[in-house]
């Protein structure tokens, strides 16, 4: 069985929350560093964090285990960094560095609003984060405690999506929630193309033949590899999030056939 399942039921119990109404007993959440920017523009923007905090706040609320990886679009992508005259590999070292500064300013709003995080960073960086050790995680989400993924896998040329499917298998999460700015995967980019088509479900190979955009191929591979599904959704609707841990058809699903 994937996630800690029964370690949820024990503490959601003593919590009184009815472990009947929830799907999901552990997830990871995936989020692009855009969803702290300000609509067009760079940078973290206090409303967008508000927004997004909200929504971490009310699905934390469910007692699910909640793992989050965030990326650092908003700050610094590493695969631009050869058009600054910057070194591939140390602009994705960059990069991870940007997804440092978003984890620690979302940990900043949810331990504001009473809701305990740990920071845990693939790369050393003792007076910010905890180091990533995946049995350390682990207890910390039987906790309770939102744990906040950073600096993506430690290593150049993966992306945050292959981070995020990577912690998502080494915590034992029963899912991925990949929070976007769109309902769903399409068959096009339904802001360029407002006819574009919905998929409600998907399987990995359907993903990787058709090109389209849910994660990059290595995280769908990983996915693939270890049966874990994704799923896409909205999160600009509010309560988004939580609906889909509490089994809502929410989005686009990708899993086996």
């Amino acid at each position: 069985m994937r996630g800690s399942v029964w370690a949820s039921e024990v503490v959601l119990l003593d919590c009184g929350v009815d472990v009947s109404e929830r799907r999901y007993g552990r997830v990871l959440l995936k989020l692009s560093g855009e969803v702290l920017a300000p609509e067009g523009g760079r940078g973290i923007d206090p409303m967008s964090l508000e927004r997004v905090g909200t929504e971490v706040l009310d699905a934390v609320e469910t007692g699910v285990e909640l793992g989050l990886v965030i990326g650092g679009g908003n700050i610094f992508r590493g695969h631009t960094a050869e058009h600054l005259g910057v070194e591939r590999v140390t602009g994705d070292y960059m990069g991870m560095l940007a997804t440092m500064i978003n984890a620690v300013a979302l940990q900043d709003y949810l331990e504001k609003h009473g809701t305990v995080t740990r920071v845990m960073s693939a790369i050393a960086i003792s007076q910010m984060a905890e180091p990533y050790i995946r049995r350390r995680a682990t207890r910390h989400l039987e906790k309770n405690r939102v744990v906040i993924f950073a600096c993506g896998t430690g290593n150049p040329y993966f992306t945050t999506d292959t981070a995020a499917t990577l912690r998502a298998v080494e915590i034992g999460a029963e899912v991925i929630l990949k929070g976007t700015k769109v309902e769903g995967i399409y068959d096009a980019d339904p802001v360029e193309v407002p006819d574009a088509t919905k998929y409600d479900e998907l399987t990995y190979l359907e993903v990787l033949s058709k090109g389209l955009k849910a994660m990059d191929a290595t995280a769908i591979s990983l996915c693939m590899e270890n049966s874990l599904p994704i799923i896409v959704f909205n999160l600009n609707v509010s309560g988004n999030l939580r609906r889909v841990i509490e089994g809502e058809k929410v989005g686009t699903v990708v899993r086996e056939g």
